[in-house]
Parts: structure tokens; sequence; C-alpha cells
């Protein structure tokens, strides 16, 4: 058995979900490669929609919301959108490459590389499952033919449903993170390791990683208010402008610690007392593995909203829509332990730390039956 894994660098959680599943083939000793799918195509390409996607979330995400909408709008026509066309003109170099490296099966994290595949499976015979990173039906998933589609959770079929994928189609694992998210440890040894005092409580602040949302002012304004026993940790991803900025606002101040992106943002998650993230599907549920109580800050408009809806109505987290809420939301879940007890309780119920197993479980079982 051989696995192709595509992805899309349009944010950094399509990524780590089909990196999460690497590493669990890996694991298994199954050979596999990940590949993100426009690097097949044409590298400038990659780095061109990639930089086009950041573009679309600066200043709050606006031109994000408006993209989104459009889409929104646009699969109600039953027309296959544009997006599907030019992914269909990549399928003669991804068939090649599927056929010269002869991979027997496909997962995509990705719409993308789902909408090529689509089209690749109408004159050959190929298998695929995409695997969906958001909690809800994001626009044009309807026009891609994958063998599957594995979804965030059993509650969301409705949501796929009600855009015209069949129900026999779909499948409720949850998100696929890595191992390191699923492990208890031992909160002393990581704060030593990590060279933090164990004698003060920390909030980690996520940024995504492309570091985004106004970082700078609730940094500000959770300072005004916090306790000398508080220290801030703030993640800023990619976001080199964004680590420059606070280490110079904040070179004098002890209670602050900006971090580089780094690939050990686990071990920061699991010695924090509560996280604040943007509403990404992958860190939502990678915090949520790791059941921690965390607030959801002001999302990037589109699927974001969607994430953060469900978790909110699940009681699995908070959600601010503003900063002032934000800082509100901090210190009431940071001095409320019955509320955390409660978000941590409902994680455990609707969020399977054993996803990434299932998913490729399920692979496995799949491709036997071909």
């Amino acid at each position: 058995m051989k696995v192709l894994i595509l992805s899309c660098g349009t944010g950094g959680g399509h990524n780590s979900a089909a990196l999460a599943i690497k590493e669990e083939l890996d694991r298994r000793n199954i050979e596999n490669e990940f590949k993100e799918y426009l690097e097949i195509i044409n590298n400038k390409v990659k780095d061109h929609v990639n930089k086009l996607y950041i573009k679309t979330t600066w200043k709050s995400g606006k031109a994000f919301k408006t993209v989104y909408k459009l889409g929104e709008l646009y699969r109600k026509t039953k027309i296959k959108s544009p997006v599907y066309a030019l992914n269909s003109f990549s399928k003669k170099k991804l068939y090649e490459y599927i056929k010269e490296n002869r991979y027997d099966y496909i997962v995509t994290t990705h719409l993308f590389a789902a909408q090529a595949l689509t089209t690749i499976k109408k004159q050959h015979d190929i298998h695929f499952v995409a695997v969906a990173t958001d909690y809800v039906c994001i626009p044009f998933w309807e026009e891609t033919n994958p063998d599957y589609f594995l979804i965030p959770s059993k509650e969301l079929k409705k949501s796929f449903t009600d855009k015209g994928i069949k129900e026999e189609k779909l499948v409720a694992f949850g998100i696929p993170v890595s191992n390191y998210f699923s492990i208890s440890y031992d909160k002393d040894k990581q704060l030593k390791e990590l060279k933090l005092d164990s004698s003060k409580k920390y909030i980690l602040i996520l940024t995504g990683s492309m570091g985004f949302g106004d970082t700078a002012k609730i940094l500000k304004g959770l300072l005004e208010k916090a306790e000398n026993n508080l220290r801030f940790i703030v993640s800023c991803g990619n976001n080199k402008k964004l680590l420059k900025t606070l280490n110079e606002a904040h070179q004098n101040d002890n209670r602050v610690i900006v971090l580089p992106f780094t690939k050990e943002i686990y071990k920061y998650m699991a010695i924090s007392e509560i996280i604040l993230t943007k509403p990404g599907g992958l860190t939502t549920t990678e915090i949520a593995t790791l059941n921690k109580p965390f607030i959801h800050t002001m999302p990037i408009p589109g699927c974001e909203n969607y994430n953060a809806n469900f978790f909110y109505e699940k009681k699995m987290s908070l959600k601010s829509d503003t900063i002032e809420e934000t800082i509100h939301n901090t210190y009431r879940l940071l001095n409320n332990k019955t509320l955390q007890k409660e978000i941590i309780s409902n994680q455990s119920k609707y969020i399977d730390k054993e996803a990434c197993k299932k998913i490729c479980d399920f692979i496995e079982e799949q491709y036997k039956k071909q």
C-alpha cells in the first residue's frame, strides 16, 4: 500500500491535518508521501495562491469574508465554480504524478486537490478520501466526488447533505491531529523543560500560522488587568512583523514571552491555564484534544465563524466578537474553575482523541476492499 497525502498552504491547518495522517501512517510503516498539491502543478502558482490567501485575511479578513460570501452565493446557482475549472486544468500533471509514483490511495485535506482528483476520477480508476478541516461544509465541497468525506462530527452531517452530498459518503471521525496532542503531560516537567517559572500562571495567545488578529491590542488590555503571578505567552506563527512589534513593545516586561513559529507549540499549550485562539478548525481541535479551557478570539469571517459557533454551542469554549469581550472572557474563565471543568467535560464528549488513528484504520480498510 502506498498513499499520497495532498494539502494546500492556504492557512496552516490543512497541512497540519495532512501531516498528522502522515505521522500515523509512518508509525504503521505504511509507505506514504505528503505533498502540497500545487507543488506538483507549479511552484510559482503555489506561491501566488498562498500569498493571495494571506492578503485576503488582512484588515480583519474583510476581503476573505467577501470571497467566502460570493462562494456561498455561487453554489446556489448549481453551476460549476471557476475554482473547479481552474483545478481541473491540473488533472493531467496530477494524474501523471500519481501513476509515475504508483500510489494506491489518495487522501486530501484541501478542496483544491479534491476538485482536481474529481476530474481525474471521471476518466481513471483512482480512489481518494477528502478530509474536512472546518466545522461546516465549506463552499464547493459538493463539486467533488471522493469515495468518502471524512468529517469532523456526526452533528455536521446535515450541513453536508443540505449541499447535496449523499449521507452514505459521510464518515464522522473528527479532525486528525498529531499524537502530541493526545498525550498526558507532566506540567512541572514541561515547565522545567521550557525554562518557565512554576510559581506563575500562563495564558497562551495563539494567532495561527500567519499571525492574525489584533494581538497587540488584546495583550495591552490583558496586561492592564493582570495580577503579578500571570504571564502571557504569545505565539506569532510566521508573522515576523508581529514578532518584531511585540518584542520591541514588551522587551522590558517580564510578564510577556513572545514566540516565533515553533513546532513544539503543544508544550506551551500543555502548561497553560487557558488559551486564546483564532477559530481555525485544526488549532481548535488540537486544544480540545488536549482538554484545555479556551476562548475563541475574533474570527476571520467565513468558516471560522462556523467553527467558533460549533464549539460555543456545545459549550466546549467561550467566544468573543470584540477585544473588550476577549479580555472580559479571559479573566472570567481564568477565575471560574467550574466553568473550566464544564468546558473540558464537553470537549471529552464531542472530540475524539483517536480520530487520526480511526481515519488511518479506515484508509487501510478501504484499500483492502479495492
